[in-house]
């Protein structure tokens, strides 16, 4: 557990006759007599047995400044059992080996955690590195406490070799998902490991600064607990970052010598605010930790002495919170534009607060976060805050395949669980899991039936499939999105609703194309092991629906036309008559969005004196202007003839395309040109080009086509937004 790996100070051979635990490999270590130490240890002498040891002063105090109510005894007898098991070790810096658990356990009492947490962080290195077996800590002090211990347990390297540490972070991961308190001590000990890393060799300071980094500190995010994260994220900036670090060190030391200070100027204007409004508030100053000072040095340049912290505002009612914001954007300068309300909608980490800026007469502006204290609370410690997950009635709790229900289990780690059974590899999970622990934000889609999807932000269409129907989402062709159909790779938004399409077809399978799209690891590991198991044909062996039709273009492009049928060809009327401002001009209609009366439009001087007509919010239109081409005034004229492009989606089945063109020819439609594309995941796309000889027809041919058997929507051809360039910016 210990990154200073524990060691006795004179190690001797086991026990005659001690045998192994089966599956267990220990180092050699002095045998303890645990029947000789079971009063003096796990029930405490006679003379000792109603005082606390003197060595958890500390701990009992903070502990009891947040639950002054509890039961100290089982913490009395935890330190005993620790303290005798852990005797004669001791920690590379040359401290006794028991100073660690006290230390983490005093970093959980200081963030609120209740007593059976203390009690198995105080035991949380006793199994792993003592002979203490967890059915003596079970018999002893419960099956929660036994639970808790054996999470933080690592895997022993002699067993399992280099994939000790990942696999030991995926026992651990899974018995998160059952009770969160495992990973609230798992974090509290990395943070005092961090806290003495000193003593190691610079490589191995690296390594486990790379592993806080990537897997330690976006849990403690996830989890909510920032007094935890902050301090890794300093302790490991200092490690990897050793220049930047000593940077931003002089900045902070700078300014904390400067003898004005506008933070506490603005502290007090505000303090006098709330005062004449009647509404009781604490007004704090919270200086920025290294990394986010170095963070707004980045974004900000200089700094001014207002970026070196923010105030904190705290107040008893949540109705308080708001009166608090109308006050200071009434008696003060507010900067609007920081305006952010996480009460209305927390964060998924469990975080409240509201945050604003104003700015004080000298210029600078001021963050100000307002809270409630229950808030501050939960923002500060997070899950540790919440305490016994299970003290709840009984007939609240449910499991109906017999595990632990924790209610407080946030839908990422729910996720996480999930895509982790199918990585049994200890490599592909190590590397996913950092992976996905780099998506450090959330959105929430609707389903139809009033359900909801948690998924990382940049999720899309595969994402949301696999997260409702696990593997079955192979079967998924398409979505609607806010009622409208979509791509798969469409990227989802907060708020969204999604409605997924599903073949009934057995059959049905992923497409490759759905690795670039999918960004949650429960999507990629999903399809790349259908992949695996179903090699990809010959591409040879794809046939289309029909001989020679035309294969997809690029969106954005114009539609080659059949030869006879050109809009230029004067020898007939290819769309509506359009008027242009041009004298000699030949009209032609735009292909990317296709142009029908009444379509607001505008034109483009083209090669060989040809106006092209386009919808006045089709993409090429912005493009054409910032290129220069001449923009040409163009309106409908008289005649109600058009062209237009209609794209047809439908699932495949024999004779479609007899029937889709025969509901067309019903309606009048003369088909121009047609493209079919080869059928994918059972769902087909079929692109029309037609000639109408009044533009009123087009619903009624809109109506048709939908009505067709196999056909689940039609819709015009829309312009495709192109992909714009973005601005690089070096990485400090």
């Amino acid at each position: 557990m210990n990154a200073e790996a524990a060691k006795p100070a004179t190690p001797g051979p086991l026990a005659p006759g001690h045998v192994t635990p089966a599956g267990t490999r220990r180092k050699s270590r002095p045998r303890l007599d645990l029947r000789r130490l079971g009063r003096a240890a796990l029930l405490g002498t006679s003379s000792a047995r109603d005082r606390l040891p003197d060595a958890i002063g500390h701990v009992v105090e903070a502990h009891r400044a947040h639950h002054p109510d509890a039961d100290l005894e089982p913490l009395r007898r935890a330190y005993l059992l620790a303290e005798s098991s852990h005797r004669g070790q001791m920690r590379k810096s040359g401290e006794p080996y028991i100073t660690h658990p006290l230390a983490v356990t005093l970093i959980l009492a200081e963030l609120g955690a209740e007593t059976t947490t203390l009690t198995a962080s105080l035991l949380h290195d006793t199994v792993e590195d003592t002979d203490v077996t967890l059915g003596q800590v079970g018999e002893e002090f419960g099956e929660e406490v036994r639970y808790l211990v054996d999470g933080v347990t690592k895997l022993e390297k002699v067993d399992y070799g280099a994939a000790a540490e990942p696999e030991t972070f995926r026992k651990m991961l899974v018995a998160t998902g059952n009770d969160v308190r495992v990973m609230s001590i798992k974090l509290a000990d990395r943070l005092h490991n961090m806290r003495t890393l000193g003593v190691m060799r610079p490589a191995k300071q690296e390594r486990i600064a790379k592993v806080t980094r990537d897997v330690l500190i976006p849990l403690a995010e996830r989890l909510g607990v920032q007094a935890l994260k902050t301090e890794l994220e300093d302790l490991v900036f200092a490690i990897l970052h050793p220049e930047e670090y000593e940077k931003t060190r002089e900045l902070i030391l700078r300014n904390a010598a400067r003898e004005d200070d506008p933070l506490a100027d603005v502290a007090d204007d505000v303090r006098k605010v709330l005062r004449e409004a009647d509404i009781p508030a604490e007004v704090l100053i919270r200086p920025r930790h290294f990394v986010s000072v170095h963070r707004v040095s980045r974004k900000r340049g200089p700094l001014r002495g207002a970026d070196f912290g923010r105030l904190l505002v705290l107040v008893n009612e949540d109705a308080d919170c708001y009166a608090v914001l109308g006050e200071l954007h009434t008696c003060m300068t507010p900067v609007v534009s920081e305006f952010k309300d996480f009460i209305a909608v927390p964060k998924f980490n469990l975080y409240q607060s509201l945050h604003t800026a104003v700015a004080g007469d000298d210029g600078q502006v001021v963050e100000v976060l307002i809270r409630t204290h229950q808030m501050h609370k939960v923002a500060e410690a997070g899950v540790v805050a919440l305490g016994n997950p299970y003290a709840v009635p009984p007939e609240e709790q449910s499991a109906g395949d017999g595990e632990r229900v924790d209610p407080t289990r946030p839908g990422w780690l729910s996720r996480l669980l999930d895509w982790q059974q199918a990585a049994p590899d200890p490599d592909t999970f190590w590397s996913t899991l950092r992976e996905d622990l780099a998506q450090d934000r959330e959105i929430t889609v609707f389903r139809p039936d009033g359900g909801t999807l948690g998924l990382p932000e940049g999720a899309t269409c595969v994402d949301a499939a696999y997260a409702q129907y696990g593997e079955d989402a192979h079967a998924c062709i398409g979505a609607r999105v806010n009622g409208r159909l979509a791509r798969l790779s469409t990227v989802l938004k907060d708020g969204d609703t999604v409605q997924l399409l599903m073949d009934q077809d057995a059959a049905s399978a992923p497409s490759r194309e759905w690795l670039d799209h999918a960004t949650t690891p429960a999507a990629r590991i999903a399809i790349q092991r259908w992949l695996a198991a179903h090699p990809t044909p010959e591409d040879g062996d794809a046939r289309s629906l029909a001989d020679d039709v035309e294969p997809p273009r690029p969106p954005g492009t114009e539609a080659p036309q059949p030869s006879g049928t050109d809009a230029t060809d004067p020898g007939r009327p290819a769309a509506a008559q359009v008027l242009v401002d041009r004298d000699g001009a030949t009209v032609r209609l735009a292909g990317c969005c296709t142009p029908v009366p009444p379509d607001e439009v505008t034109g483009f001087a083209v090669r060989g004196g040809v106006v092209t007509v386009h919808r006045t919010e089709c993409p090429a239109v912005e493009r054409m202007r910032s290129d220069g081409r001449t923009e040409v005034g163009v309106r409908w004229g008289e005649g109600a003839e058009c062209r237009v492009t209609l794209t047809a989606e439908s699932f495949v089945r024999p004779h479609l395309l007899a029937d889709l063109t025969e509901a067309m020819a019903t309606e009048g439609a003369e088909i121009v040109s047609a493209t079919v594309e080869p059928p994918d995941r059972q769902q087909v796309r079929h692109t029309y080009t037609v000639q109408l000889p009044d533009a009123a027809q087009l619903p009624a041919l809109m109506r048709a086509m939908r009505n067709v058997a196999g056909v689940y929507d039609v819709s015009r051809a829309q312009p495709q937004p192109q992909p714009q360039p973005q601005p690089q910016t070096p990485d400090a």
